[in-house]
């Protein structure tokens, strides 16, 4: 087991690597995509099961729904307002 979780973490440390230079050389669309690999990986290593993964999801879409909910704030000048976050457990 020790061996699988050290392979993880040396794959998780690559991943990491792409992500960056992915997103430095402006290809933001693939760096998601390796976010969501990495993010993956991270659930594994730290034995994060579905039921707490979904208390999260659920946890952060009240947060967004509520934000909705309320006056939005304004963005500060020179930047773009970030999209709500949501996230739902598929499986």
């Amino acid at each position: 087991m020790a061996y699988f979780e050290e392979n993880l973490r040396t794959v998780l440390a690559t991943l990491e690597e792409c992500h960056a230079s992915l997103i430095m050389s402006g290809d933001l669309n693939t760096a998601h995509l390796v976010s969501v690999a990495i993010l993956e990986l991270r659930i594994k290593l730290n034995r994060i099961g579905d039921s707490e993964l979904t208390a999260l999801c659920d946890a952060m879409v009240r947060e967004v729904e509520g934000a909705s909910n309320s006056a939005p704030p304004k963005p500060q000048e020179g930047r773009r307002p970030r999209p709500p976050v949501s996230l739902k457990l598929v499986k």
